[in-house]
């Protein structure tokens, strides 16, 4: 609890001041050039999965099943991630230059925002503390670099910067939580200089990790691509009108992660135990479920006030996307519930093909409904998307069936009560 409360304050924080200052932002660029914003950080986004690796669960299990090799699994992890961070910033450009040969302007977006992947790789230290139980040391340094910068976005608007000054203030605040996780560990008590990077283990985390990689691959196809698609079918201004939806849908998404962080390495420790694993998950699945309708209806049937008193009246189309988008919730909270059960039975395999069919799907449907619907053709998809990967493909699957019918179970009134 004390660890899901650092996690929480740091999310709370964030979600107050970066719903604030998005909104700031999205009212001083309107909708057009908030679309051209929020375009390159959701093209980048689709490449950052390069950086994880998918090796987040896999290190904090290793962390916890073998402490005597922590500076050689952090080392490890570090190293990994730092190539996989730089052929991710060459990707992302390489693959805008292909594909819209003649937007400089987003060119420049996204050359910018590509360096916060390299600044991602010193999220290895995270690993440690999350294993720990630690993330305070996490928030101090996160926080306080995304405090500073929320700051440096709203003295950009008083002196009307232009728009790649944006960009640069999210790469500026990428790199300034990295220096703050270093100095983080190195007051924890922790020393870098003693981490060393071993083949033989690198070879070990990425056979464990790869289904986990295409997974988060695929995730953010079905998170991220709808943005990409929308502005090469309808253009920047039904970008900006999503994004400006899905900051109100996604600022909660930070509720399941904390939870999840904060229980998981109970969860694993529970491995040997089947009643007590299924006890934890029924729980874990129920508060997930009541948490996530409990948001959707407010902010469903609050939409239309929450989008007229966050934006200007140029962002009136957000309101019935929003209603639509954030039934997403459901699903993404179930499915992060189910994270830590995969990890333990070593599903990962078939985590990565419940993803790649929401992904499948989620295209398709972009491909039909944004013609049509424009914005809101895109949050129908990301929702009948999110629905299958995280809960409906589970019940194909023997191994996966059991949670499926949990998952199902947590939507019966008064079960969390009981």
């Amino acid at each position: 609890m004390g660890n899901l409360g650092w996690l929480m304050v740091d999310r709370v924080v964030r979600m107050g001041t970066g719903l604030f200052v998005g909104v700031w932002v999205a009212r001083y660029l309107g909708p057009v050039q908030f679309g051209s914003l929020n375009f390159a950080l959701a093209f980048v986004a689709l490449f950052a999965t390069m950086t994880t690796l998918g090796l987040d669960g896999i290190v904090i299990r290793e962390l916890l099943h073998h402490p005597e090799d922590t500076h050689e699994i952090l080392g490890t992890s570090l190293a990994l991630r730092s190539a996989g961070s730089l052929i991710a910033v060459c990707l992302s450009i390489a693959t805008l230059r292909l594909i819209q040969p003649h937007d400089r302007e987003a060119l420049i977006l996204v050359s910018i925002i590509s360096l916060t992947l390299i600044f991602q790789a010193f999220d290895a230290i995270d690993y440690l503390f999350q294993s720990q139980v630690r993330s305070k040391f996490t928030v101090w340094a996160k926080n306080g670099a995304f405090l500073v910068f929320a700051v440096i976005r709203v003295s950009l608007i008083n002196i009307k910067a232009p728009l790649w000054t944006f960009a640069a203030a999210n790469t500026g605040e990428f790199a300034l939580g990295a220096a703050g996780l270093v100095l983080g560990y190195q007051l924890s008590g922790g020393r870098m200089i003693s981490w060393k990077s071993s083949k033989k283990r690198a070879v070990q985390l990425l056979q464990q990790s790869w289904p986990a990689l295409f997974s988060g691959m695929a995730i953010m196809v079905y998170m991220r691509l709808d943005m990409v698609m929308l502005k090469l079918m309808q253009g920047d201004f039904a970008v900006g009108l999503y994004s400006a939806a899905t900051k109100v849908s996604e600022v909660w998404y930070f509720v399941p992660m904390a939870i999840a962080s904060s229980v998981s390495p109970a969860i694993m420790k529970a491995k040997d135990d089947p009643e007590l694993l299924h006890s934890r998950l029924r729980k874990l699945f129920s508060l997930m479920t009541l948490l996530a309708c409990a948001i959707g209806s407010i902010v469903a049937l609050a939409s239309h006030v929450i989008i007229r008193t966050l934006y200007s009246n140029d962002f009136s189309g957000a309101a019935p996307v929003l209603m639509v988008h954030i039934w997403a919730s459901v699903f993404v909270f179930l499915g992060v519930a189910q994270s830590p059960w995969d990890i333990t039975k070593n599903l990962l395999t078939l985590s990565l093909y419940r993803t790649v069919a929401g992904a499948v799907i989620n295209v398709l449907m972009n491909l039909y409904l944004i013609p049509k619907y424009s914005a809101m053709g895109a949050a129908i998809a990301t929702v009948v998307s999110y629905a299958i990967s995280g809960v409906f493909a589970n019940v194909f699957s023997a191994r996966t069936r059991p949670i499926f019918y949990m998952q199902m179970k947590s939507f019966i009134p008064g079960r969390f009560w009981a």
